[in-house]
């Protein structure tokens, strides 16, 4: 199955501002959906580590409307409300690396669209706002990751200009307490 082209779509029209603790069940609701289960407890826990922390940022993309527009109907457009006044319907968390190296970057570490709002564009606001933060934090470049698996998500980043520059394999080691 081929992801829709992004011109074939309406393009929603979303505000996206920074999140907020209030966001975490959202944000938990998301992830789900991508297969990364997380309580509200847990994800509210996650943003209070890097809340302060001015080389990190979340921001949540909302529709105030029940469902999106027809084709033709709406446009993106971004605002820094700092108070939820619509549905969440996508989120986006980047943040910025220092490598001896490569210099600094600006990795994303986590972009989920709610599944019924895909392909409308909210994936495309949602990384440009993170490119323009990138931008403001003096970083000309950023990375991602995407499991290997996610056709679509590469087709969408393949649009966005992203290049595969590295193919790689991912080690953990759970240390214990």
């Amino acid at each position: 199955m081929t992801a829709p082209s992004d011109s074939a779509r309406p393009v929603a029209t979303v505000t996206v501002r920074a999140a907020t603790l209030a966001d975490a069940a959202d944000i938990a609701r998301l992830s789900g959906q991508l297969g990364y289960p997380a309580t509200p407890e847990e994800v509210a826990h996650r943003l209070r580590q890097i809340e302060d922390d001015a080389r990190h940022v979340v921001y949540v993309a909302e529709f105030a409307g029940e469902k999106l527009p027809g084709p033709g109907i709406g446009a993106a457009r971004t605002s820094s409300t700092s108070a939820a006044t619509g549905l969440v319907i996508g989120w986006i968390h980047v943040h910025v690396c220092h490598g001896l190296m490569s210099g600094s970057w600006v990795e994303t570490a986590g972009l989920v669209i709610d599944e019924r709002h895909r392909g409308h564009g909210v994936g495309r606001v949602l990384m440009t706002q993170a490119e323009q933060w990138a931008r403001k934090n003096a970083c000309r470049e950023i990375r991602l990751r995407s499991n290997i698996i996610r056709a679509g998500a590469h087709a969408f980043y393949d649009k966005l200009g992203y290049e595969m520059f590295k193919t790689q394999k991912a080690f953990r080691k759970f240390l214990g307490t």
